[in-house]
């Protein structure tokens, strides 16, 4: 069986939570649910890494303008794992070249992870810190959902995943005022701290 579904389903997931990607796909290959799983992601220290990444994920994400922060680091690792996991379930399968399945996972997370990077920004223009909170979770659910259900039906879960693909593009789209927003007043933020640092060192008392 080809591995393509499971190269696409497994980026658009990366770009979301990368580190719930490689704990899941470990988690099933070493447990013996999944055959495709490359035995470098069942190993012990690699899972033990990803689980206290993931944890750590787990409470920045839904930490207002902190996500953001996250996000802005993770602009180059959620891609480059996306690749790299792709790359090796290609490995696994051998019905796939690896150049090829590192691209389209690449690729397909660097998307999703700007579709929710964007989303961010324009949540972070609302006051409260709940909104946050329920969309991280509603993430975190689905990457779980899509990954667990592409191990038994990897056609249907890339259907999926290619769905929730065009529609978030569609949403940041929509929020594109909402994200213009988010960053006009980071700037200014910036701007009122960089006033108020003194222009010289006080003198020594």
């Amino acid at each position: 069986m080809s591995v393509l579904p499971l190269v696409f389903t497994s980026g658009w997931a990366s770009g979301i939570n990368a580190y719930a990607v490689v704990l899941l796909l470990g988690v099933f290959g070493a447990t013996g649910v999944s055959d495709e799983v490359p035995a470098s992601l069942q190993r012990t220290d690699v899972l033990a890494v990803v689980a206290v990444l993931f944890l750590c994920e787990a409470v920045a994400d839904k930490i207002p303008y902190v996500d953001t922060a996250w996000d802005a680091v993770h602009t180059f690792v959620r891609p480059l794992a996306g690749a790299v996991v792709a790359a090796l379930l290609a490995g696994e399968s051998g019905s796939l070249p690896e150049v090829a399945a590192g691209a389209l996972g690449g690729s397909t997370a660097l998307v999703s992870h700007l579709v929710k990077a964007g989303t961010r920004m324009a949540v972070n223009t609302s006051p409260e810190p709940f909104s946050n909170i329920a969309l991280s979770v509603a993430e975190d659910l689905g990457v779980a959902g899509i990954i667990t259900f592409a191990i038994f039906h990897p056609w249907i879960a890339a259907s999926l995943a290619g769905t929730l693909l065009v529609l978030g593009l569609v949403l940041v789209v929509f929020l594109a005022s909402r994200i213009r927003r988010f960053r006009r007043r980071r700037a200014q933020r910036r701007e009122e701290k960089r006033r108020a640092r003194p222009a010289f060192p006080a003198p020594p008392t």
